[in-house]
């Protein structure tokens, strides 16, 4: 009997990677979704690549969207990624338009195509970095959302976004991935690549990784070119 599937957004970040191994916890096969949008970091897309196949994704689609014919953010501008650490209560350059609400509607067509009712987004509302939508109440909304703008909600069958990690801090996520027996080694998180193939350490996203390891008491695979 074949198994139920769901649709994973796979950024090749550590929380879309244990956010994808909860999806396969849950007993679904994976319909990994990654988008190329042009971002600075697209070293984060050969992550998602190892990230896919070491899940035994049914499928991985890498979707081209190039985001900087918008820009508007750091990732997909000429604007400088900020280094002095994580502002409290502030959405950061770093935020990229509507794009949660973009690759969600993404992955909700091709769940609908192929006959998935479940969405796995890794986004979580403790430890981030101040985007609107990672808050649940984006969820809830595209959730709602997904019942109205599609033929299967109309019908009733309606979509499930789920958030497993909507509620965990850094530290929480990281202890989870190696509950689940991941490498967290193979994900990619920093914003800002340096040479070598290393974290840059001095984002907001590879600060907020590497306290989260800190305060899990774990060790941390991540090679950095700046020690956070």
């Amino acid at each position: 009997m074949s198994k139920a599937l769901a649709v994973v957004l796979v950024s090749g970040g550590l929380d879309s990677m244990v956010s994808a191994a909860r999806a396969r916890e849950d007993g679904f096969d994976i319909l990994a979704l990654s988008i190329d949008y042009n971002q600075r970091h697209q070293v984060e897309l050969a992550a998602a690549r190892r990230i896919a196949a070491m899940l035994g994704a049914k499928r991985h689609i890498v979707l081209p969207l190039d985001l900087r014919a918008f820009g508007g953010s750091a990732l997909t501008d000429d604007i400088e990624v900020p280094k002095t650490g994580v502002v409290e209560n502030d959405i950061p350059v770093t935020y990229v338009p509507a794009r949660n609400t973009i690759f969600l509607s993404l992955a909700l067509g091709w769940a609908e195509a192929a006959g998935a009712r479940d969405l796995y987004i890794g986004v979580n509302a403790l430890d981030y970095s101040g985007y609107p939508d990672c808050r649940p109440e984006f969820i809830a909304g595209f959730e709602k959302l997904a019942e109205l703008a599609t033929r299967a909600g109309a019908q009733g069958e309606g979509f499930r976004i789920q958030a497993p990690l909507q509620h965990m801090t850094k530290a929480d996520i990281a202890k989870e991935a190696a509950r689940l027996g991941l490498d967290a080694g193979l994900s990619w998180s920093c914003y800002d690549p340096a040479p070598g193939g290393l974290h840059c350490g001095l984002c907001d996203s590879c600060r907020l990784r590497s306290r989260g390891f800190e305060e899990a008491g774990l060790p941390d695979p991540t090679a950095y070119a700046v020690k956070p």
